[in-house]
């Protein structure tokens, strides 16, 4: 048995991205809840797909701004995308779905402590997303990233050859190549090359020597890059604070069974469907519950 585990905010953006505007019969913006309610439906039809839980970020900001301002915020995002915030966590339930709409953490901490609940009592925990971050959470086959778009499953080897790092040394990678989409700029010289060649023997930021003569690495300007994590030391560990997924967030779900996925509700469906204008997207659903 496997547990699917979905990152619904990307899901959300890539649909407001990807299909042409529409609208509810109120006028209210429907495009992107029409995308994820396509894609889930899609994912539901696989026949592994038997439990399953989706995260959103209800707010995008989360505690990580109470402790880096610079972090990304809601600022600068459309706001048509962002009135469809609401509609898309309605969507997923109205689907059968546990959805999980964080406030305090973010969509990637629910996956991180969903993982960590349930990932002993499955095969196997797919993490639908194409996110980064979520690579930390890889294990040994038992824990996998899944890119939906490109068809590419990840498993330890996988994120390996992807990124240079192993899944543990993830937030420590992001720490000193920065995150662009998250809004934290890493530290300066360090690249994805330098940091994945030096992460790959030493692992995490305080195994790296501070002399880079017991490095022993072909790393170009070692020295340099050495002098600036020794001088920036306290935003080196910030950052990885900021990239690391929480394990204890407030999902409220405590036992497996409640992620068996059992159908669509037809009811609760139907009536958002009417509500929305989405009337084709009903007519989609293989498993009534």
């Amino acid at each position: 048995m496997k547990l699917h585990l979905v990152d619904a905010t990307f899901e959300l953006f890539r649909a407001y991205f990807s299909r042409p505007p529409s609208h509810a019969p109120d006028g209210r913006p429907t495009n992107a809840v029409a995308g994820l309610l396509d894609s889930m439906l899609a994912l539901l039809r696989e026949p592994d797909v038997t439990h399953i839980g989706a995260a959103t970020d209800h707010v995008i900001e989360s505690w990580r701004n109470d402790v880096y301002p610079g972090y990304k915020s809601s600022i600068g995002v459309a706001a048509d995308l962002l009135a469809q915030f609401d509609d898309a966590e309605r969507a997923l339930r109205a689907i059968g779905i546990t959805t999980w709409a964080m406030i305090e953490d973010e969509a990637d901490d629910a996956i991180g402590t969903a993982v960590t609940r349930f990932g002993d009592q499955v095969e196997q925990v797919v993490i639908c997303s194409v996110d980064k971050d979520m690579a930390q959470c890889v294990r040994d086959g038992r824990v996998v990233l899944r890119d939906r778009i490109r068809n590419r499953v990840y498993d330890e080897a996988g994120v390996l050859e992807k990124w240079g790092v192993a899944p543990q040394s993830i937030p420590d990678y992001l720490a000193l190549v920065g995150d662009s989409s998250d809004g934290f700029p890493g530290l300066p010289g360090w690249g994805a090359k330098s940091a994945a060649v030096v992460l790959a023997r030493f692992r995490h930021l305080e195994n790296i020597p501070p002399d880079p003569l017991d490095w022993e690495l072909p790393v170009r300007n070692a020295g340099r890059l050495a002098a600036v994590l020794a001088s920036h030391q306290a935003e080196a560990h910030l950052y990885r604070r900021l990239a690391t997924l929480g394990s204890n967030a407030r999902i409220g779900t405590t036992e497996l069974a409640d992620l068996e996925w059992r159908g669509v509700p037809r009811e609760a469906f139907i009536a958002l469907c009417e509500e929305l204008g989405l009337t084709r997207i009903r007519e989609r659903v293989h498993r009534w519950a």
